[in-house]
């Protein structure tokens, strides 16, 4: 029928090991399974299977990183049916880096809040005025305080008073003046004590310098012509562009006239003062101040301008040739605008003391003065010369100046400059 029969192996080839007997077949490394028998027909009896092991209940795997092969990886051997049931696999952890030892938990400090930034807080002009008049009032308070501190009113008292009020640059007409009122004062009120000397000193100054606050207005006309003058180093360009600065504020369009054609940088240092302020500056190079101060009024019509601030050469009143020289620049002013200028502001340095009053009279002689500007008045102790000036001439004082700042110039205050200079 068929015949069974083994090929031949090839020379090289290891003899395949003849299969023990099912009852003593050694059992099978895990993993591999036995060789089939090479047959020559397809229906030659199939090879014998392996018997399997005995069903063993298995210990639960010990759990191992991620990263660690299982040790039964690579089993094939399929599990019988009969084998009781594994308890539920765990899933292996999920790899993570390793991560840092954590510390331990300690309260938070409580939320400190952001710096703010505070915006600092521009002094008022009360405060700036009092600070302006530091020199003055220490001078002043310290020989005062002596004075005020108590005791009787005798002439001895009168005597000290008079001295202060003179070393205070108010001049001899404003002292006398100023020890008759008080003696006034204290007989109609019966004051005893020196100490109630001080209010009636106070209520008497104001009462002197009262009428030099006069508000300038530049309503009503259109452009509103200002001539300044003064003596050299005084501040007149300075003052022009804080007044510049001032009428801005105030909405007002203004211009301004480079007069100056003697002093060297003058111009340009008005012009610097138009760029700050972003205002129109009417200048030539050399030429007339007249000449100049009319076309600033040609052009402020043409403009629709509100203010002119038309600025001059400085001058000593002594100086007679230059004294006529700004009557001229007054005339050509009128001929421009026939009610102009509108206003003659002179310009006066603080430091200068009773000189001061000297200025007032000599420019009020030559162009008729409308206005005053004290300037510097931060930088000396003769704040008191108000008083002379307002005991000899009167005329009004527009402005006060008690810093560098643009802000610094400002419409004068009686009561404000009496509280400054005693409290």
């Amino acid at each position: 029928m068929f015949s069974f029969f083994k090929r031949k192996p090839k020379d090289n080839a290891p003899q395949p090991t003849q299969p023990a007997t099912p009852e003593t077949a050694p059992t099978e490394p895990a993993g591999t399974t036995a060789p089939a028998p090479d047959t020559a027909s397809a229906a030659a009896p199939a090879a014998p299977v392996p018997v399997a092991e005995p069903a063993v209940p298995r210990e639960p795997a010990e759990e191992l990183p991620a990263s660690t092969p299982a040790p039964d990886a690579g089993r094939t051997e399929p599990i019988p049916a009969a084998a009781p049931a594994l308890p539920p696999e765990v899933p292996a952890p999920v790899a993570e880096a390793p991560s840092a030892p954590v510390a331990p938990l300690i309260p938070a400090p409580p939320a400190t809040p952001a710096p703010q930034t505070v915006t600092e807080r521009k002094p008022s002009w009360t405060e700036r005025l009092k600070a302006g008049l530091a020199k003055t009032r220490s001078k002043l308070g310290k020989q005062l305080a002596g004075l005020f501190g108590g005791g009787k009113i005798d002439e001895d008292l009168y005597e000290e008073l008079e001295t202060v009020l003179l070393t205070a640059d108010m001049g001899v007409d404003a002292t006398m003046h100023l020890l008759g009122d008080v003696r006034e004062r204290v007989s109609l009120k019966g004051l005893k004590d020196a100490s109630e000397l001080k209010g009636a000193l106070k209520d008497s100054l104001l009462e002197l310098i009262g009428p030099l606050e006069v508000p300038l207005s530049v309503e009503g006309k259109q452009p509103f012509v200002i001539m300044m003058a003064g003596v050299n180093g005084a501040g007149k360009t300075t003052s022009i562009g804080k007044l510049a600065k001032y009428y801005q504020s105030q909405g007002k369009k203004v211009m301004l006239a480079a007069g100056d054609t003697f002093r060297a940088a003058a111009r340009e240092q008005l012009i610097a003062w138009g760029e700050r302020n972003n205002v129109t500056v009417i200048a030539q190079q050399g030429g007339d101040a007249a000449a100049v101060c009319f076309d600033a009024i040609q052009a402020a019509k043409a403009r629709g301008i509100d203010v002119v601030l038309a600025d001059t050469a400085g001058r000593l009143p002594t100086q007679l040739h230059l004294m006529e020289e700004i009557k001229k620049v007054k005339r050509v002013i009128q001929k421009a605008i026939p009610d102009g200028p509108h206003e003659v502001m002179l310009v006066l340095d603080a430091n200068t003391g009773q000189n001061a009053v000297t200025q007032v009279k000599a420019f009020d002689d030559a162009l008729g003065l409308t206005g005053l500007i004290l300037s510097k008045l931060d930088g000396s102790a003769k704040g008191g010369v108000i008083a002379a000036i307002a005991k000899q001439r009167p005329v009004p004082l527009r402005f006060v100046g008690v810093g560098e700042s643009i802000d610094d110039l400002r419409p004068f205050s009686a009561r404000d400059y009496v509280d400054a200079l005693f409290d």
